[in-house]
């Protein structure tokens, strides 16, 4: 094992192992997500529910959930390099037929297919853990995850594609136009991206785990703290996920805004949420993962708390015994789209931060196994993005008030809340005796 940080420390192909990853992860980060805004112009040709929107969104998202784990351990015995160049080349393919459905079950097929980029994270996690030293991991892996902020490119550049590109397309139709345009494009970037990818990173790897048996590396996976972090993850990135597919759609129908506009307000909480995640790794290799996620966690339930509440009058009874004669006071609550959006721009400052912190935990409690300890955690959260946005379609038929979408983040942010806060009171507690033998009565006056 010292070898391998050796080989940390001293190798200088690590930049741009760190650069192209964290480039091709952008780019397959916004092939993953891009149906949070073609979902818009794709529900008006085809006449979709929102259910069925949802479910196309989440296929998607699944399919670059489930084989996180897989992918994870696949780097760590055959090193990042090639997995990851291997995995760009598989969604070429799929991107490019998204461009050419003609049906519903089709897009269905195809989304499923195109959502094994979100599998990329994993590799990248792995690769980047592989050549850096430990006392810099939290920001190198800081740096790789930012490439979150490719949930934003289609957002940004999608509308205004769609816009430019006739819907009969260029150079005879060979270019398809309109919504069909953006995934062509990115079939484009993926194959340059795969070619940069093998060229242009050190031929030769780390492979931390080539020579371990799976059994050992599965290991760590029966520890309760691997799934706690999993659940942590589903907070900052399983929400961030749902909420970047989801949001556009939001603006649209609560404050009826134009697709463009929603999907600009939409991309101040992808950047913060995606660019922050440097910050969050240095801050967490500095102060440590577990106070940094105290305040994300904190900061996290008090604004989810304020949007989960429905718009409209409140009632507020005062009894007797506060007023002579007891009061009924009605006061409106209404949270315009300003609010609103510094709201949801908080949330995402506290998911950048909170996804390098998550992400910090695991080389310093698994140093030697972050590919499948990072995988199950990066599977487990990104399940938790394919869960939620049907969830949110489903609550808000329920009760047509889409302020539930917030209300279930605000219910997982408590309850993660209160398991990091258990856990820290347990470490107290089970460390007290220790600290206890180690006072030194002599130096305490007797009569105190």
């Amino acid at each position: 094992m010292s070898s391998i940080t050796s080989l940390q420390t001293n190798d200088k192909g690590k930049t741009s192992v760190l650069v192209l990853s964290s480039i091709g992860f952008t780019i397959m980060f916004a092939v993953w997500l891009m149906f949070g805004v073609l979902g818009i112009p794709i529900r008006k040709e085809f006449g979709l529910t929102d259910v069925q929107l949802s479910w196309l969104a989440a296929v998607a998202i699944l399919n670059g959930s489930l084989w996180r784990l897989v992918f994870g351990i696949l780097a760590d015995r055959f090193g990042g390099k090639i997995v990851f160049t291997l995995l760009i080349a598989a969604t070429i393919i799929p991107s490019y037929m998204v461009s050419q459905a003609d049906t519903y079950t089709e897009l269905m097929v195809w989304a499923f297919f195109v959502g094994m980029a979100g599998n990329a994270f994993s590799i990248g996690i792995s690769w980047n853990s592989a050549w850096y030293p430990r006392e810099q991991q939290g920001f190198a892996l800081g740096v790789f995850g930012a490439g979150n902020v490719g949930a934003s490119v289609t957002k940004l550049i999608g509308p205004t594609l769609i816009a430019i590109v006739p819907v009969a397309g260029l150079a005879g139709g060979f270019v398809p136009g309109g919504w069909r345009f953006v995934p062509f494009l990115y079939c484009i970037l993926l194959t340059i991206m795969a070619i940069a990818n093998w060229f242009f990173t050190p031929m030769h790897d780390h492979k931390p785990g080539a020579t371990r048996p799976l059994k050992e590396l599965l290991a760590p996976l029966k520890q309760i703290r691997v799934w706690r972090f999993s659940l942590y993850y589903v907070v900052v990135f399983g929400a961030y996920v749902a909420l970047s597919v989801w949001l556009p759609k939001y603006y649209v129908d609560v404050y009826g805004m134009e697709l463009h506009s929603a999907a600009l307000l939409t991309a101040l909480f992808i950047f913060p949420a995606s660019l922050l995640r440097p910050l969050g790794g240095y801050l967490s290799d500095k102060f440590g993962a577990r106070r940094l996620m105290y305040w994300v966690f904190g900061a996290m339930f008090f604004a989810t708390g304020i949007l989960s509440l429905p718009q409209g009058y409140f009632i507020v009874h005062v009894p007797t015994r506060f007023a002579a004669t007891g009061e009924t006071e009605m006061f409106l609550f209404s949270l315009n789209a300003t609010w609103f959006t510094v709201l949801v721009f908080i949330v995402g400052v506290c998911m950048g931060i909170g996804k390098a912190a998550v992400y910090k935990y695991i080389p310093e409690y698994f140093p030697y196994d972050v590919g499948a300890v990072g995988g199950l955690v990066g599977m487990l959260g990104a399940l938790g993005g394919f869960f939620l946005p049907p969830m949110f379609a489903s609550i808000l038929e329920l009760t047509w008030l889409p302020q539930t979408t917030f209300f279930v983040l605000f219910i997982i942010t408590t309850i993660s809340y209160m398991w990091l806060h258990w856990t820290v009171v347990h470490l107290l507690q089970k460390a007290s005796p220790t600290l206890e033998n180690e006072l030194d009565f002599r130096d305490v006056p007797q009569n105190r």
